[in-house]
């Protein structure tokens, strides 16, 4: 049975930060994407004969800021996948900051966003200097975003499920976007969803084990299969960074 693999690296990478308790904790993130497959389908699945024959991993490259070496980082990473053949497809999104307007909002109660109006501590006035009660404060803020993996996700999933080249496939996301192409493979061949995150699975990746042509599974991402799936502290002249 060949597999293939579709990683989501934004969604595990930030998923990874919270099970292993922030990004500043080494011995996580020079991950080994290969052998993390492989562990995640001995952990997760029943395949039988199963074998890793495709790893895609879709992410966008993060820019470059004075003072912070996460560019450098992030560059050195995908060239030890490629290096070490971790993957064989590494997909690229774009990474976008841009100005954003919003209204100021807190916590409230059961946890939901609440609007902030005028309060003791904020008020906020017309020009006649008349309280406005019920008035939004609209903020700005720089939003740093990035676009595509979902997308690349999707459409390397379902090509290579057309093409033949697959068939099986486990996709380590969880992302709701990706329903639609994961209810569709599911027709068509077993699949495995990984959760990276510590939330619970979105609901819209759920679904049951005898779907279309059933053998589905799921399986929620731990801290020993990120610590136990590294790659080489050297690989060539490349070498992971000291607090990875």
């Amino acid at each position: 049975m060949r597999v293939g693999i579709y990683v989501d690296g934004f969604n595990l990478y930030y998923g990874g930060k919270s099970i292993m308790g922030g990004s500043s904790r080494p011995g996580w993130k020079w991950l080994d994407l290969r052998k993390l497959s492989e562990r995640l389908i001995a952990e997760g699945s029943t395949w039988s004969g199963a074998s890793v024959s495709r790893v895609v991993y879709c992410t966008a490259r993060i820019h470059a800021e004075p003072g912070s070496m996460a560019h450098r980082d992030q560059d050195l990473y995908i060239k030890a996948l490629r290096a070490y053949a971790s993957v064989d497809v590494c997909e690229m999104g774009s990474y976008v900051s841009r100005l954003a307007s919003a209204p100021l909002a807190r916590r409230s109660p059961n946890g939901k966003p609440e609007l902030v109006t005028s309060t003791d501590l904020l008020s906020f006035r017309d020009a006649a200097d008349a309280e406005l009660a019920t008035a939004k404060c609209m903020v700005r803020i720089a939003r740093r975003e990035e676009k595509g993996s979902d997308v690349n996700v999707a459409t390397h999933l379902l090509v290579d499920m057309y093409e033949g080249r697959i068939d099986a496939a486990v996709v380590v996301s969880n992302d709701s976007d990706l329903a639609f192409p994961v209810r569709h493979a599911r027709e068509r061949i077993p699949v495995g969803v990984v959760n990276p995150q510590r939330n619970p699975y979105a609901g819209a990746l759920r679904g049951d084990r005898g779907d279309g042509v059933g053998g589905h599974w799921w399986y929620k991402l731990a801290a020993g299969d990120l610590t136990s799936s590294q790659l080489p502290a050297a690989i060539g002249r490349i070498r992971r960074p000291v607090d990875w």
